[in-house]
This record gives structure tokens, sequence and C-alpha cells, in this order.
């Protein structure tokens, strides 16, 4: 099988599971404890915390340890929002983008039935973009978070975050960036994105599911959504899942390493697979900006198709790849991000995402641009009314 859906989640590195294994076996303490295991694991958590600011340029106390990036998103949005609103009531506005990961908007969208919220929604381009004017057009005194995400997980369009998070800054509104999918292809310095608060899944960076991290700039007030014993310096109560925080912090470093060689060269290979599935299909319709995306990403609309059976057919094929957001669970709707772009809603249904591990070969995306061509046209032949 040839693996392109890492967007959904990328295979677990072996040095990952080696780092995390022995908070899984020996040393197995509650990290809060007062005793040798106790203090041992603490002692893990403490260097796994350091090595993601060390990526993160922040500061360690700005690190805090999730159980995902959903819940990491969660937190930043309803937990800034209502801190902000609790020192100043008329501080009651959530700016989001078009294209938002559900984790994003429907935070935002709890703020507004529970909370007395508005949320101000920011339109995109036909690939995705958020303007700076289009931004600034929403922001004001009321404003009490923006929440754009640094690349998209559909489409893989990245965002201009730093020019974005200027200008919120310029209205005096933090700014949250949802930096899952930019993890391992992307810089994450926090200081030169000029974000206030990022937000981070470990099983997109090759560490086991169930791990995440929010940063957090230590002025920032952050209300918690978990309450009990105060962990995490109270942002995010509950004994720290020590293992899965280990293994985060290794595969980040590792990705981190070789990261800038790696987008290099897979984004060279993004572009061949790109023009050879455009010329293998010549009505396939590129989705997401050319240039400015995520160097993992290739995503089409097939018309004439429907993007499941497609996707059936390239599993036949030996291709596993998806239609879009892995978190859409059981929804065949189409897209919110893609009828977002302008892609009208029977176009949006034939959508197929393509994404790739920074282990991908040039002869695997080839073979997998010959099995699109296949699979798109014994879907279209199976459309067309037989004759008798």
């Amino acid at each position: 099988m040839i693996y392109l859906d890492a967007a959904a989640t990328a295979p677990v590195r072996r040095e990952a599971l080696e780092a995390m294994w022995p908070y899984l076996s020996g040393d197995f303490g509650n990290p809060s404890s007062h005793h040798t295991l106790g203090e041992a694991a603490a002692a893990a958590l403490a260097t796994a915390r350091s090595g993601v600011a060390s990526v993160l340029h922040c500061r360690a106390g700005e690190v805090t340890f999730t159980c995902g990036g959903t819940e990491a998103d969660n937190l930043a949005v309803k937990g800034i929002a209502l801190a902000r609103k609790s020192a100043d009531p008329t501080v009651n506005r959530v700016v989001i983008s078009a294209v938002e990961h559900p984790a994003v908007e429907e935070s935002a969208r709890y703020l507004e039935r529970a909370h007395g919220f508005a949320v101000d929604v920011v339109p995109v381009d036909d690939k995705g973009l958020v303007t700076i004017d289009a931004l600034r057009s929403v922001l004001g005194p009321q404003t009490a978070l923006v929440s754009i995400m640094y690349a998209n997980n559909e489409v893989g369009t990245v965002q201009p975050v730093a020019a974005l998070a200027a200008a919120a800054h310029e209205f005096g509104v933090p700014f949250h960036t949802d930096a899952v999918q930019a993890a391992g292809w992307l810089s994450l310095d926090v200081k030169a994105l000029g974000v206030d608060a990022l937000s981070l899944s470990g099983h997109k960076v090759g560490a086991p599911k169930g791990s995440g991290v929010l940063f957090v700039k230590g002025r920032i007030q952050v209300e918690p959504l978990m309450h009990g014993g105060g962990q995490e310096r109270g942002r995010r109560s509950g004994t720290e899942n020590v293992a899965g925080a280990v293994a985060l912090s290794t595969a980040l470093a590792l990705s981190e390493v070789t990261r800038k060689e790696e987008a290099a060269r897979v984004t060279a290979l993004r572009e061949e697979f790109i023009d050879r599935v455009l010329a293998a299909v010549p009505d396939a319709m590129l989705t997401g900006h050319r240039i400015q995306r995520l160097p993992s990403l290739a995503s089409f609309c097939f018309p004439g198709t429907s993007g499941e059976s497609v996707l059936l057919e390239l599993e036949r094929l030996g291709v596993i790849c998806s239609s879009g957001s892995a978190c859409a669970a059981g929804s065949d709707a189409p897209s919110p991000v893609l009828l977002a772009l302008g892609i009208p809603p029977e176009t949006a249904q034939t959508a197929v995402r393509f994404s790739f591990t920074s282990a991908v070969t040039s002869a695997e995306l080839e073979q997998a641009a010959t099995a699109v061509e296949t699979a798109v046209g014994r879907v279209r032949n199976l459309a067309v009314p037989q004759q008798h």
C-alpha cells in the first residue's frame, strides 16, 4: 500500500516509541507524587516541556500538554476568550476564518451559544487565503480573540500568519493559530510568527495519538476547561500523560532537525505529482493555493465523479488517501472549506486529498498518479448508463 493520508495521522516514529516506553513500564509514577517514581516522571515531563519549548522558541512555562490538537484548540479559543470577557464584559466577539478546523469553529459556536459571544467569520479568496484587509474589517474594541489556522488540513493553503497576527495586535487583540498541519513542515517559531497561542497534535509528527500541546504567551490569561488538581500551572488539570509528552517532544525535535531539507524535497515531489494528475485527468481541479501551500498536501476535485467512489477505487489499486478532513466523522455533506472557496456543492463532493509523509518517494507518487487516472476513469465509466 502507498499511504497518502498523513494529514489524518502520521506513522509513529520508532524513536518516539522507544523514548516513551520507560514511562509506560518502570518509571510509571505520577509526576505529582513526592517519591522516587513520581520525581522521575516529573523530571521526564519537565525535559519534554523544555524540548517542545526549544522548537517553539518560547519559555517552558508557556507550554501546556493536552490530549491532542482538538483540546489545545478548545483551550485556546474558549479559555482566552472567557478570560478576556471576565476581565471586561464588553469584550465579547471572537474572530475565526471561514476555513477553520471544526475544533476551532465549534469552540467559537459554543461561546456564541453558551456565553453570549458574537462570532465574526472572515471570508477567504478562491485559494483559501485570508487577506489582511478582510481581517481588519472585523476587528474592534470588542474583539476578544482572533483564531486563524496556519495551514489548512483539507486544501493545504498556508496563511500569512505573521502579518495577520500583527494586524490583530494593532487592535490589542491576542492571536491564536492552529498549527497542527504545519508541524514538521513549516517554522513553529512563535516569536517570528508573532502569535500569542499555538496548537499542536502529536500524531501528525510521529507521536502516538492522544498527545498535544498548547503554547500560550505568559502574559495571556486563560480560563481552564479542565478543573481539578491544578496541573499544567493551573491551565489543564488532570494527571499528565508523561509517556505521550515524551513521545511528542521526541518526534517534534526529530522532525525539526530535517524539516527544511525534507520540506524542499517533498515540495518538488508534490509539484511533480500535481502536474501528473492534471495531465492524466485534464478536467481535475486543484484546490487551494498552488504555491502558498503545505509541501505535503495536494487536493483535487474530479467533476463527474463521487469522491468516495474514487477513494474506494484508489484503495483497490493500492493507494490510501482521503476525501478531506478525517475529523468530519460520518458526514457526506460537501466540505465547508471547499464551499468557502466558492466551489459548487456538487463539485465539492468529488474532492480527494493526498497528503504525504517525509518518507514519500517519487516512484510512489508516480504510481499514485497512474492510479488516479485509472480510478477516475472507472468511476466515470460506471456512472455512464449502459446501452442495451
